[in-house]
Formats: structure tokens, sequence, C-alpha cells
């Protein structure tokens, strides 16, 4: 692993800050990140579940810290791609967290998957797969 929970957290919140408002980091590993997002009005939509937007930036937050956790602090790692299926209806003001797992990190790209789930339950709500491109080292 090039860095560590504290490291990662620290840079999120300096570098990052807006990232807060889509989840916080709650674990780390060699390829794997987990984060939890305190569902608020404001990430629902109407007929009370958790909308698309919140699912879907709390996966991509995700998939970064998983991703920085194979190349190190890299700020410019940017999401390519992201494809989302939403699988079952997230309970609503229930927090919602996601596992973020790297699937191939090459010289220009990292490839990844995340598992949204609602809390209380053991099915996943949603599935993304992501790519995520990474700037060249000068």
């Amino acid at each position: 692993m090039k860095i560590t929970f504290e490291e990662l957290r620290y840079f999120l919140e300096e570098q990052f800050p807006q990232g807060a408002s889509y989840g916080t980091l709650q674990e780390l590993g060699d390829g794997w990140a987990e984060m939890k997002l305190e569902v608020e009005e404001e990430h629902l939509r109407p007929g009370g579940t958790v909308s698309g937007p919140a699912m879907m930036g709390l996966a991509d937050v995700a998939m970064y810290a998983a991703l920085l956790s194979k190349i190190g602090l890299v700020p410019l790692a940017v999401t390519t791609n992201l494809n989302i299926n939403f699988l079952r209806k997230p309970v609503a003001h229930a927090p919602i967290w996601a596992r973020a797992t790297i699937l191939k990190v090459g010289r220009t790209i990292g490839v990844g998957e995340v598992f949204v789930y609602s809390e209380g339950s053991e099915e996943p709500v949603a599935h993304s797969t992501m790519t995520y491109s990474i700037p060249p080292e000068k």
C-alpha cells in the first residue's frame, strides 16, 4: 500500500474538501476502500429514497480512495468512465456505505468496482464499475 489511512484522510480534507459531501473514509487497504454517507434530506429524491447522484458520488469517491491506495497521492487521477446499476431501493434516512476494489492498475488507467449498501441490508443497492485516468509522472 502506497499511503496510510491517515495520509489519505488528510489529503482528502485538504485537496478535495467537497468530497466530504459524498462520504467519509471509514477503512483503507491495499487496493480497496470503504466510505460511508450519512443520508440527509439533500440526498433524498421524491418518494423518499436515496438519489442516484448521491450513490454515484459515494461510489466515485470510494473508488478514488481505493486507487490512491495503490498509486499514492495523485490529485489529478480522474474518472473517465462510470457505469452504475441500481439494484434495489435504499432505506431512506439510513446511512449508505460503499466498498471499492481495484481490479487492475496500469501506467495510465485504473479499473475497479464498487458495491453500495444501505445500512441494515445485506444485499447491495447498487453496483458500479469505473475507469480512472492516471496522469503521467513528470
